[in-house]
């Protein structure tokens, strides 16, 4: 084929442009991974004397009735019996995303699920790899797994529990002193609102959050997997700019909450811009279900308002009656 001076200029900038906007996807698909990498760099649990890449199991004799999961990025204790967490916590220990202020934070008191009268009492599976963690333990009609990553955002966090009469497990996550749930008034600026997210849309929602009022980078939400929160009775009445008479009503405590989990489902958190973008709720799954990736930079993130304004803060801080 023969090209015109005049052609092949304009060819040679053609090529030019699409290797351009190739390359410049390429170095912002990397910046998203970097980023992440970065977040969990020199991450890594050692957890009942086990560190390192390895797949083993702790006899049950060996295992201690509490025992300390210890990352650089965040540590938590474990009980044995229930497989409930206790001092979820960020170290603070330095890293460009830190949301802390290299403050050591303790951001849950405990995770507690009601096993009803059933206990794990089987030996301990441990699964490490670079920053990740999976421990899995059983008993009769009963098993428990919970997946955590070692990162200064937090990674993924989830308590998996399964019973063999396939009905759902309570769990409740009660914040640590300093750390209050706030409904997100940046989320209620733009309630309704349809916005960009991947290859599709979804519809902006109400947002409940938890923050505190030391770290400004510090954000974080409970994120559920075929589990539904129980409201405990804690009435708000809250801004919502787009309601009629310009408030919502919101039945959540300020400092915990409680959860039906189905059985196979899961309950985790998230946090940074994670728990600030706007994305469709997690897929229903109970059987051998993947944990999902972070979007990176394909939602709108709306962050939140530091310090959180009182009217948005919810009260009381735990149920008035049992």
């Amino acid at each position: 084929m023969y090209l015109s001076n005049a052609g092949q200029a304009a060819w040679r900038l053609t090529v030019g442009t699409v290797v351009l906007i190739v390359a410049a996807a390429v170095l912002v698909a990397g910046r998203g991974n970097a980023a992440a990498s970065a977040g969990c760099e020199g991450g890594g649990y050692s957890v009942l004397g086990l560190s390192g890449d390895q797949s083993t199991s702790i006899p049950a004799a060996a295992v201690p009735a509490t025992f300390l999961v210890q990352g650089k990025y965040n540590e938590f204790t474990v009980v044995a019996a229930s497989f409930g967490i206790r001092n979820y916590t960020f170290t603070g220990a330095p890293n460009a995303l830190d949301m802390t202020g290299g403050r050591r934070t303790v951001v849950f008191a405990s995770k507690t699920p009601d096993h009803r009268g059933l206990t794990l009492t089987s030996s301990v599976s441990v699964q490490l790899s670079g920053e990740g963690l999976v421990i899995s333990r059983t008993g009769p009609g009963l098993s428990m797994k919970i997946q955590a990553n070692d990162c200064v955002t937090g990674g993924i966090f989830q308590m998996e529990p399964s019973r063999g009469d396939g009905t759902a497990t309570q769990i409740t996550h009660t914040l640590a002193d300093g750390v209050f749930y706030f409904d997100n008034p940046n989320f209620r600026a733009r309630e309704g609102d349809v916005v960009p997210f991947k290859d599709t849309t979804v519809t902006v929602a109400p947002r409940i959050n938890f923050a505190n009022d030391l770290s400004s980078r510090f954000v974080g939400r409970d994120s559920p997997q075929v589990a539904t929160r129980i409201a405990q009775g804690c009435p708000n009445t809250v801004p919502a700019p787009r309601h009629a008479g310009g408030t919502a009503s919101v039945d959540h405590c300020g400092g915990v909450s409680l959860w039906s989990v189905a059985s196979g489902g899961r309950m985790g958190g998230v946090f940074g811009e994670d728990a600030t973008e706007v994305a469709p709720p997690a897929s229903a799954c109970t059987h051998k279900c993947q944990a999902q990736d972070r979007v990176r930079g394909q939602s709108v993130v709306l962050g939140f308002p530091f310090p959180v304004p009182d009217g948005s803060r919810l009260k009381p801080r735990f149920p008035t009656s049992p």
